[in-house]
């Protein structure tokens, strides 16, 4: 059962949490911070007891008071039951993965438990992606929790919710933990067409037949359309043989990416189309770099360097 609106959904609740459980990293759940209520199978089942105590005064039958002091005992011990499931458990924040916007960024968190004590049927996370749990015969487990993203930058998806309704489902055993985790979202990547390339008069990247340019690369032999000056008329004289003079220029395996490639888009779809470069040129040999409006990248590649230009990109005009 979910939480629900009202007052737990109030500002003054929330703020109300924040005083009395502060963001931390490893937080064990107490009774301060563990709340419980009544199911809605736990108030049927209170107002059963309450006519078959209305039964038992009516017609004097002390078997039906028998049985409703039993159940009320019954719903009254399940309250103590329902609270130890959460109790003594201890919450880590865990690793974090960032996400594309749009897409489900991953958060993991470490439950561990104290001594013997187990904790069964448990559920945990944001909004309506709750995840089960149990500690039973380990230590500790992880459990990977996801939260929809909607734009890029720094993600903080504040409190998660944690519930149990074991052993009996007549009561809800709950608490709303901030464990102050934070994941980068990177721009949604739109396909912005090939990758643009720079040519370049260094001999540092890989070397490409162009007619376009000076550098003279070889000769092959005629054929009908080329430009009478690429004729290489002296070898002509001396052979009489009609050969095409090849021209080379090489083309810089470092590509910059740049903010003013994009001109006349906005800020977003710039991003976007930046993200989707840096992604295909991430797949290949090339050195890629990144300039914005007031960052600069230098051409690297790998992992780690993708990973920080999709940083850039995801936190650019954006406050961490």
């Amino acid at each position: 059962m979910a939480s629900g609106g009202g007052i737990w959904e109030s500002e003054q609740f929330r703020k109300w949490l924040t005083t009395r459980m502060p963001p931390a990293n490893s937080i064990t759940l107490d009774q301060r911070s563990i709340f419980i209520l009544p199911t809605r199978q736990g108030l049927v089942f209170a107002v059963l007891i309450f006519a078959m105590v209305l039964a038992g005064v009516n017609y004097q039958n002390s078997l039906v008071y028998a049985l409703a002091f039993l159940l009320a005992s019954l719903f009254m011990v399940s309250i103590f039951h329902t609270y130890r499931s959460l109790a003594g458990l201890t919450l880590l924040a865990g690793t974090t993965q960032p996400a594309f916007a749009g897409e489900d960024a991953e958060f993991v968190v470490v439950l561990s438990r104290l001594g013997e004590r187990t904790h069964e049927a448990l559920l945990l996370g944001w909004g309506d992606l709750l995840q089960g749990a149990d500690l039973i015969e380990d230590e500790e487990v992880q459990v990977r929790l996801f939260v929809e993203t909607r734009k890029r930058g720094v993600m903080n998806p504040g409190r998660m919710l944690i519930e149990t309704s074991y052993p009996v489902g007549l009561f809800r055993s709950w608490s709303q933990v901030d464990l102050d985790m934070t994941s980068i979202v990177y721009p949604n990547p739109i396909p912005a067409g090939p990758v643009p390339g720079a040519p370049s008069t260094s001999d540092d990247g890989e070397q490409l037949i162009s007619d376009g340019v000076e550098d003279f690369y070889g000769l092959r032999e005629y054929q009908r359309g080329d430009p009478p000056r690429h004729i290489a008329w002296k070898s002509y004289a001396r052979s009489e043989e009609l050969l095409t003079k090849q021209f080379a220029a090489y083309a810089d395996r470092r590509v910059w990416l740049e903010w003013d490639m994009l001109s006349g888009m906005d800020t977003e779809t710039r991003l976007s189309r930046l993200c989707y470069w840096v992604l295909q040129l991430s797949q290949s040999n090339d050195e890629y770099g990144l300039r914005l409006p007031g960052v600069e990248i230098e051409p690297s590649r790998g992992d780690g360097h993708r990973d920080k230009v999709l940083r850039a990109l995801a936190l650019f005009g954006v406050e961490e």
